[in-house]
């Protein structure tokens, strides 16, 4: 077991990544392309948040790190640091902030107990991303397996290349996981977050399902509830009495009896929606 300070660290998270903003500009400049607020985050404070298209779509998911007044860590999908980094790259002009891929030097760590300051930490639902050396010696006290059927448990969405621009902020569950400031200016997609946000009622939502049987669902698959539902999988991880435990986008309500798509391609069925541990909206 590992241990920094007393505190369990775990490492099945070798799939996130680092990207640092760096310059006096830098809480500004993310400040005007996420869809948290970022300039209002004191040092050492984190926050999930969306990086958006102009459709309001999630093209990625950032849990951010104010590391100082003039530096901002954001931790997301390997698969997506390239082409998050190039796409933001476009937008500095004359902004003086630079963006660095840290993946080579700095490794994403998982503990259940917050280190204290000045470790480079991360708010990850009840959990906490450590930010370490990657140099660093690391044994497993959780298997990936357990860490990622955490993130279910918690209702924790996560974005990959296969689901990037395929959910609106909103059926992420993003607007009840703190991850979207209704009250700051201006961000690609705000105009369809917010009009959702106080026009509209969001049909589709993120809800924790399970497969008891089948291959392992992955990212962007379409499952079917018992219920009649038609489900897009979001993230998913071996149930810990076997099956799958998965999160999945798709309609508050039953559409219609078993029966009705028994002899459909929609997909394996599951079973739920199970709880989360946060309310959705009625």
């Amino acid at each position: 077991m590992s241990t920094l300070g007393g505190v369990d660290l775990t490492s099945p998270t070798d799939g996130l990544g680092v990207l640092a903003f760096r310059g006096t500009d830098a809480a500004r400049f993310l400040q005007g392309q996420l869809s948290a607020d970022v300039e209002k985050l004191d040092t050492a404070a984190s926050t999930l948040a969306g990086l958006h298209n102009p459709q309001g779509r999630a093209i990625a998911l950032l849990a951010l790190l104010r590391a100082g007044p003039e530096e901002v860590f954001a931790v997301l999908p390997r698969e997506l640091l390239a082409p998050v980094e190039q796409r933001l790259r476009k937008y500095i002009l004359r902004a003086r902030v630079r963006i660095e891929d840290l993946s080579g030097t700095l490794r994403v760590v998982g503990t259940a107990t917050a280190p204290a300051p000045p470790a480079l930490r991360v708010r990850w639902g009840n959990r906490w991303l450590l930010l370490t050396p990657a140099t660093a010696g690391m044994a497993e006290t959780l298997s990936r397996a357990e860490w990622e059927r955490a993130d279910i448990a918690d209702g924790l969405p996560q974005v990959y290349a296969a689901t990037s621009e395929a959910f609106v902020a909103q059926m992420l569950n993003l607007d009840l996981l703190g991850a979207i400031a209704f009250d700051k200016g201006c961000y690609t997609g705000q105009e369809v977050v917010a009009r959702a946000h106080y026009r509209g009622r969001v049909k589709r939502r993120l809800q924790r399902w399970h497969a008891a049987e089948g291959a392992a669902p992955a990212p962007g698959d379409q499952v079917r509830s018992v219920d009649g539902r038609s489900l897009t999988v979001v993230r998913a991880a071996p149930g810990a009495e076997g099956g799958w435990d998965l999160l999945a986008v798709g309609p508050f309500a039953a559409v219609g009896a078993p029966e009705d798509t028994a002899g459909t391609e929609a997909g394996p069925l599951v079973t739920g929606p199970l709880p989360l541990p946060y309310s959705l909206p009625e």
